[in-house]
């Protein structure tokens, strides 16, 4: 049974510090497979590299779902509608097992010549060719671990699929170990053992999903749920997901556009940024965890009509995000050569990498706030908006901009990320008014018949 009282009284802390520790598990694990995978072979750790970019590219049509799911049932739980809700899981489950199948096909099929535009070597083609061969058998299971992740956290479970990710942090942990290094005498299997390890712990990872989702909400998925999908469903899924999974194409496209541009400035500017990225993933892992739980909870208020109470719980949450990136973005700046030093002695990759930390702290608090504010309002059901501004500022500010401050006025990665501050903050400022000015209340109490409360 549900215990309705206690999910209708969650806090923000509760649900969202769970939610950092996976974030921050899953960007840990890929640090940790890529230095491991490093001692191994560089063109082994490339071709990975290069292979999980190409996937990481399906894997966001999955979150669509996946997305839409998280966001809609957590509507049917603030009207009370739970049967409602555990359709929707049912509907979301089928879309997604269905997708993971037809990718997981076409990346077996295509994957090489998918592979081929990235431009690289024999030697990392070869890798990253085996990776996909055999990572791709499991995309299928990442899309069902990623909607019944959504499943429980729109429920409120999010410690469970933390405790999942963590069983899967450790039992990769173990593989990679003993796949790369050769422990207990067996043999070094490099890129296969590791590629075989992520779907044994892919697999474990399903199944645990599966007995928790049974155990914590009653919902008990049979084989004829595959098959017998609400179409209403469907539809209201991808009228969320659709959009959410179009900005974030739309900003992994625009992405790889800046990588060809800072590749243009020399192989130092090319590194520097690798560690740059890795570095910046600290002053946002704390805004997209309670960006997230924000999300949880708008949807829950605005199912139950309470519009005010998801206005107010929007900007709170901004004011926290602001003060950690700035706070940790900032901090960053000031230690910048140590900071950078422990990632590389060269002189060139130190200079270059210092004056971006400052950039770093510009764009910080306008990330935060989109991240936030975005992700809230489409959980308000205001999916367009954030799409829409969002393709519009990618590749109008962030890549052309960039190239213009970074190439034609020679500021080079510094101009590039200055572009993406402009980027960030112009889009925030239209979230913010976006937001305050409400426009989804009565759009969604018309189109769901919900009653506004004036709480």
């Amino acid at each position: 049974m549900l215990k309705t009282d206690k999910l209708h009284q969650q806090s923000l802390y509760s649900i969202s510090w769970p939610l950092f520790i996976e974030l921050s598990l899953h960007m840990g694990m890929g640090f940790l497979a890529t230095l491991m995978l490093g001692f191994y072979s560089d063109y082994a750790a490339a071709g990975v590299g290069v292979a999980n970019q190409l996937m990481s590219m399906f894997i966001l049509l999955f979150n669509m779902t996946a997305i839409g799911a998280m966001i809609l049932i957590g509507h049917r739980i603030g009207a009370l509608e739970y049967k409602q809700a555990h359709q929707l899981a049912r509907s979301a489950l089928a879309i997604n097992f269905w997708l993971g199948i037809i990718l997981s096909i076409l990346m077996l099929l295509f994957g090489n010549y998918l592979l081929r535009l990235f431009d690289v070597s024999d030697q990392v083609f070869t890798y990253a060719s085996l990776f996909i061969k055999i990572v791709g058998l499991s995309l299928c299971l990442e899309s069902i671990s990623l909607v019944l992740g959504a499943i429980l956290r729109s429920h409120g479970h999010t410690k469970e699929p933390m405790y999942v990710s963590l069983l899967m942090n450790l039992i990769s942990t173990i593989g990679y170990v003993i796949c790369i290094f050769g422990l207990f005498g067996l043999p070094v299997t490099g890129v296969a053992g590791v590629s075989w390890t992520i779907i044994i712990a892919r697999a474990i990872a399903v199944a645990a999903l599966f007995l928790i989702v049974a155990k914590e909400l009653s919902i008990r998925f049979k084989w004829v749920d595959l098959i017998r999908i609400d179409m209403q469903d469907t539809k209201r899924l991808f009228e969320i997901g659709v959009p959410s999974a179009g900005e974030n194409l739309s900003y992994n496209f625009s992405q790889l556009i800046v990588t060809g541009i800072i590749a243009t400035f020399g192989d130092a500017s090319l590194t520097a940024r690798v560690y740059l990225m890795n570095i910046n993933m600290l002053c946002y892992l704390f805004s997209i965890a309670i960006g997230e739980g924000t999300q949880l909870l708008v949807a829950r208020y605005i199912g139950a009509g309470e519009f005010t109470k998801a206005w107010k719980r929007g900007l709170k949450t901004v004011k926290l995000a602001v003060f950690a990136s700035t706070s940790v973005s900032l901090t960053l700046a000031l230690i910048g050569e140590p900071l950078i030093d422990m990632f590389s002695s060269d002189a060139a990759i130190v200079a270059i990498a210092v004056p971006v930390l400052w950039a770093i702290a510009f764009v910080e608090p306008g990330r935060a706030i989109n991240i936030v504010l975005m992700s809230s309002l489409k959980s308000a059901g205001d999916v367009r908006f954030p799409v829409i501004i969002g393709i519009f500022s990618m590749w109008l500010i962030s890549v052309a901009f960039g190239y213009v401050l970074g190439l034609t006025f020679g500021l080079g990665l510094l101009g590039v990320w200055m572009a993406q501050g402009v980027d960030e903050w112009f889009r925030a400022l239209f979230a913010v008014k976006r937001w305050n000015s409400r426009p989804w209340e009565r759009k969604f109490a018309s189109k769901f018949n919900v009653k506004m409360k004036t709480s």
